[in-house]
């Protein structure tokens, strides 16, 4: 077992600037000015492979034995690692195979195969793509190159940690993103030996926190699911070695959701126009939420931005949800009736504010539904607008954490239908791939009839999918029990209220 001396040291001679770069740390004055402490930004996204997997992969890799780098290597990723391994052994003319999850964008597989490895499409998770690499692995008596749960790889990441203290002559607290745990144990590590004083502070999705789970369960725990839109850090089960660091060293942990991650995003793009993966803004979207739960000023505040490989098309998403995630947008539902001066009456209590989306459809000869997005100078505003409409007697919701009305509510208004009976309104996720939407669709068979059907594809690794089904009463148990059968998440929204306004 390394001790936390092995650790510092091995970090201290580590070879792998023979193909990493020494990443600079940014700050980011208007995020500084807003939460009153000095923020630096870490870019690892400026890396070869625009990600701090290649420092890890790299330290691995080239400690190989000749044998070992004669039989070549193998690792599992969708990716970030794959192209940190691909490069490393590019670098050393070691074979690499790299296996990716079949819902792997096309972008990162042609990364991955540009730098000379072969790519196996395998499975559509990255569980499954692993599996069939150690069997590989064990099959062809390749090396297995794991993206988090060694101590070399370990090593290699906390080179971040080594640049950060070198770089900065005061640091009082460090955010950093956490997937199988390798980058912030091996930071924790470094930077604990050299300062104890410092607060290292975990940063996870909230729908794939393994270290909050772990560290709450005081052993490691396998997550029973995990989020699909910060894919780089979407892991189950943090990984042993990791842990047993993180026990030891990280302060403190807080999680994030979407839309918080989409702010931060813009925030780093705003700030030092660099556009980061999900992954690589969780840092920043940490800070912002940790300084509003632990208030401070003064200090000096480090996040990690651990890498920039996001699909373009995903950006659609993101800006959209941007806003709401910085609490700079609400979204409302608003019956207004149908009557000569009501829209008047209805943008009079709006005033001057900026009015970001607008959305009417008429209902019937005595009211109408609007839905409309507002631009808000603070949190707070969202509930007087909320207060102001209903004391000019207008019915108002709130839908600015509604997800159906944030995914498909706000492109389908205008779609009602009074003939239609028996309708159940459901959100699906299936693995995105091409052929997906068919295969879906194929799923769902000739059972029931279809009364609506809605996709967007966010350059995700799973698409999402609303539609409405009539279901006959007596056919209920029948439906149940289909839902269970056939493999894919799927979210009952036949109450929502947006629903029920707009379709």
């Amino acid at each position: 077992m390394f001790t936390d001396h092995d650790y510092v040291q091995a970090m201290d001679s580590a070879t792998v600037y023979e193909v990493a770069e020494r990443t600079p740390i940014e700050e980011m004055c208007r995020l500084s000015e807003l939460v009153s402490n000095k923020v630096f930004l870490k870019r690892e996204d400026m890396q070869p492979v625009r990600s701090f997997k290649i420092r890890g992969a790299y330290q691995k890799i080239q400690q190989l034995t000749k044998e070992e780098r004669a039989r070549g290597v193998v690792a599992a990723s969708a990716g970030n690692h794959a192209q940190g391994v691909a490069l490393s052994a590019k670098k050393l003319a070691i074979d690499a195979i790299i296996v990716m999850p079949k819902t792997t964008p096309q972008i990162k597989v042609n990364a991955v195969r540009d730098l000379g490895a072969q790519v196996v499409l395998f499975g559509d998770t990255y569980d499954e793509s692993c599996t069939e690499a150690l069997g590989l692995s064990e099959r062809l008596s390749r090396t297995f190159i794991h993206p988090y749960d060694d101590p070399s790889v370990i090593i290699g990441q906390g080179t971040v940690g080594k640049e950060i203290w070198e770089d900065l002559s005061t640091v009082d607290k460090v955010f950093v993103p956490v997937g199988g745990g390798g980058l912030i144990s091996g930071i924790s590590v470094y930077l604990k030996s050299k300062n104890p004083n410092i607060q290292i502070i975990a940063v996870e999705s909230e729908d794939s926190a393994c270290l909050s789970a772990a560290l709450e369960a005081k052993e490691r725990v396998v997550l029973s699911s995990v989020g699909i839109f910060v894919d780089g850090v979407a892991v189950k089960q943090i990984g042993q070695e990791p842990f047993r660091l993180c026990e030891k060293w990280v302060d403190d942990s807080v999680t994030v959701n979407t839309d918080e991650v989409c702010a931060a995003m813009k925030d780093i793009y705003d700030d030092c126009r660099a556009i980061a993966e999900p992954a690589g803004a969780l840092g920043i979207a940490g800070v912002k939420k940790y300084l509003k739960m632990h208030p401070c000023s003064g200090e000096t505040i480090v996040a990690v931005n651990t890498g920039a490989n996001v699909n373009f098309d995903r950006l659609r998403h993101v800006s959209e949800r941007a806003e709401v995630g910085e609490g700079k947008e609400a979204l409302y539902a608003v019956t207004i009736p149908e009557e000569v001066g009501s829209f008047r009456k209805f943008c009079d209590v709006l005033g001057h504010r900026h009015v970001t989306e607008f959305n009417y459809r008429y209902c019937d000869e005595d009211e109408a539904h609007v839905f409309v997005g507002v631009q808000l100078s603070d949190v707070n505003e969202r509930y007087s607008i909320l207060k102001q409409l209903q004391a000019a007697s207008f019915r108002t919701v709130d839908l600015t954490q509604n997800e159906l009305a944030i995914l498909h509510i706000r492109h389908m208004v205008g779609g009602r239908s009074e003939s239609v009976r028996c309708e159940q309104l459901y959100r699906f996720q299936f693995p995105e791939r091409p052929g997906a939407l068919l295969e879906f669709l194929q799923r769902m068979g000739d059972s029931w009839n279809i009364t609506l059907f809605h996709y967007r594809n966010h350059g995700a690794a799973y698409g999402r999918v609303l539609v409405g089904l009539q279901i006959p009463s007596d056919e209920q148990n029948d439906f149940m029990q289909f839902l269970k059968t056939m493999g894919y998440k799927y979210f009952d929204e036949s109450k929502n209220p947006a629903y029920q306004l707009f379709l």
